[in-house]
């Protein structure tokens, strides 16, 4: 187990050095005392502190009613495309599977809590605990696939919620999809911030036999204090790592996406968890700064005044002066990795830390030459079959026989 070891001279509570510089904030400066209370003030397990009303709706649902029963609810949704076509220029993959809507994990920075919205859900703790499995997304998988003109290309799930998020462990949804890939000899990327993914090391060996799977594993933090605040309920760094190395020793190609990066909260452990998934096997990295998009600023704000009262003011300052004094631009090209000295700084140490650590910016391309293409029913082929069987000489006395009528 890698553990960080922190010189007490190199963070300053400053948000700037003597020559103007932009530096790190020490993690936990507020005092031991204050995190526990601050801890008992949240919920169990669950990251959010409101369950503010959704952009389609004025009526907020009551956090404290809900929060007392802090239990996650699984609802069943019927989908009837679960492949989701991606156009964004930004995004390096195409189409993109998401088993489940909402995900317990409960990350406070998770950019697709306001999906919520479209199940007139806040995308605060409705988004950890009113969790929705889409029951037959092996079948509509199986039936895209099956399509005569369908083409194969890489598919990469959980690209919004995570599919081995705890429930996954009752509903087997992605497991379902991966027999699928399998099946089909389809090519898949998966992401995820969880150890499950292991459960389906049988299915995943399969699939790396034939250059099929590549997955990424998240990792914001080496600190486990942090995790337990900033996403709750997802499995420890440690378990992730470990992950890492079992994976890549069952020939299964690992990516690390250090995402988000959060300035002045885990910015500064971006060379040490990089580091630490480059001696556990992986192969490649990337990472994103933190977006911000409608609700998540108001979450996010919350849960930052509450746990880091001491810098809360600094991260949001650090975070406008990458997006044009906004705390949040969506303008495809810069959403991930923002502007401005403090961005061109983070983007100058991952590039110095892949280097370092032979860690390659681009996930391997995977195969799609072992696609097997749909068979036509029997039922097809007998028809076509007695159609051929048919001659000319056997239809000829109806053709004449219209003619002369």
């Amino acid at each position: 187990m890698i553990q960080i070891m922190q010189d007490k001279d190199m963070f300053s509570d400053n948000s700037n050095d003597e020559k103007g510089h932009i530096t790190a904030l020490a993690p936990y400066s507020v005092s031991k005392n204050s995190r526990r209370k601050n801890l008992r003030k949240a919920k169990s397990g669950r990251a959010a502190l409101s369950n503010p009303a959704n952009r389609f709706s004025h009526y907020a649902s009551d956090y404290d009613a809900q929060a007392k029963n802090n239990k996650t609810q699984i609802l069943t949704e019927t989908t009837k495309q679960i492949v989701t076509k991606n156009n964004s220029p930004d995004i390096g993959f195409k189409k993109s599977i998401n088993p489940y809507r909402g995900c317990e994990h409960g990350c406070i920075y998770c950019y697709a809590r306001p999906n919520h919205a479209y199940m007139d859900l806040s995308s605060g703790l409705d988004f950890e605990t009113q969790i929705f499995a889409k029951k037959n997304a092996a079948e509509r998988l199986r039936a895209q696939f099956s399509k005569p003109n369908y083409k194969a290309e890489t598919i990469c799930i959980g690209t919004a919620t995570d599919a081995y998020q705890p429930i996954e462990d009752e509903c087997q949804i992605t497991r379902e999809i991966l027999e699928v890939f399998l099946e089909f000899n389809h090519p898949v990327s998966i992401t995820t911030k969880s150890s499950r993914i292991l459960k389906d090391l049988d299915i995943l060996r399969q699939l790396a036999q034939k250059n099929l799977i590549h997955v990424t594993m998240s990792i914001t933090t080496l600190d486990s204090s942090l995790a337990r605040i900033m996403e709750p309920r997802a499995c420890t760094p440690q378990k992730r790592l470990d992950a890492i190395k079992t994976l890549s020793a069952s020939a299964i190609p690992v990516s690390i996406s250090l995402s988000p990066v959060i300035p002045a909260i885990n910015d500064y452990e971006m060379e040490a968890i990089l580091e630490a998934a480059s001696i556990h096997g992986a192969t490649c990295a990337h990472y994103i700064i933190l977006r911000l998009p409608l609700d998540v600023k108001q979450l996010f704000s919350e849960w930052l005044a509450m746990h880091f009262p001491d810098r809360a003011r600094h991260v949001l300052s650090i975070l406008k002066s990458m997006h044009g004094e906004k705390l949040y631009d969506a303008t495809f090209g810069t959403r991930m990795k923002g502007t401005g000295p403090y961005a061109k700084m983070l983007q100058n140490r991952f590039n110095r830390a892949t280097k370092k650590f032979s860690l390659k910016k681009n996930s391997p391309l995977l195969s799609t030459q072992y696609f097997v293409p749909p068979v036509p029913s029997q039922t097809q082929l007998d028809l076509f079959e007695d159609i051929t069987k048919t001659t000319l000489q056997d239809i000829q006395p109806e053709y004449t026989s219209s003619i002369a009528a």
